[in-house]
């Protein structure tokens, strides 16, 4: 298997300042982010993802150590250095499928409902979100051969946080599962 594994992100204060300074207003509003996501978690014996930039940067990582007893209650999404950012939980009592996604690991105000779609009607749509830009490919070595389904691009248009187009990956994989699990 191709080497994923990039450099970690700077986790210092001084050096991710920098790095902000670095860049351009401009340049930060008009492109498009580039994300490699590896479904992947960087701790034994656990789930989650594992997602790097396009210069090889850890951004954010997911572990979800409740994955082997059957409980995908609550997932984090945390940065490089291990700061939550979303919290994803899902909601029990309702009849349908429903998760409610929070900034950092707080249960109050959440940011968005997600609700799974029942497919009576054999539609296209997969949940119901506010609307949302980004797309997925799957991602290719430099030869042109394809890592397979747990890696892959995602490509976030700049009018959308990153992190909500993460959460977004997150709620598709726990609707909808994957062949592996």
């Amino acid at each position: 298997m191709a080497k994923v594994y990039p450099n970690v992100a700077p986790t210092t204060a001084k050096e991710k300042q920098r790095l902000f300074n670095s860049k351009s207003a401009n340049d930060a509003l008009d492109a498009e982010v580039v994300l490699t996501v590896w479904k992947k978690s960087l701790l034994f014996n656990c789930h989650g993802f594992t997602v790097y930039d396009g210069k090889g940067n850890l951004v954010f990582r997911v572990d979800n150590y409740m994955a082997t007893s059957g409980n995908n209650g609550e997932i984090v999404l945390m940065d490089a250095a291990g700061k939550p950012l979303l919290t994803i939980r899902r909601k029990r009592l309702s009849l349908g499928d429903n998760w409610l996604v929070y900034e950092g690991e707080t249960a109050i105000n959440p940011r968005f409902l997600v609700k799974k779609h029942v497919n009576i009607l054999n539609t296209k749509y997969l949940a119901h979100v506010s609307p949302a830009s980004g797309s997925n490919k799957n991602k290719e070595s430099v030869g042109g051969v394809a890592f397979g389904v747990d890696v892959f691009r995602l490509i976030v248009d700049p009018e959308m946080d990153t992190s909500v187009a993460m959460a977004m990956v997150i709620l598709l994989d726990q609707m909808f599962g994957s062949a592996r699990r």
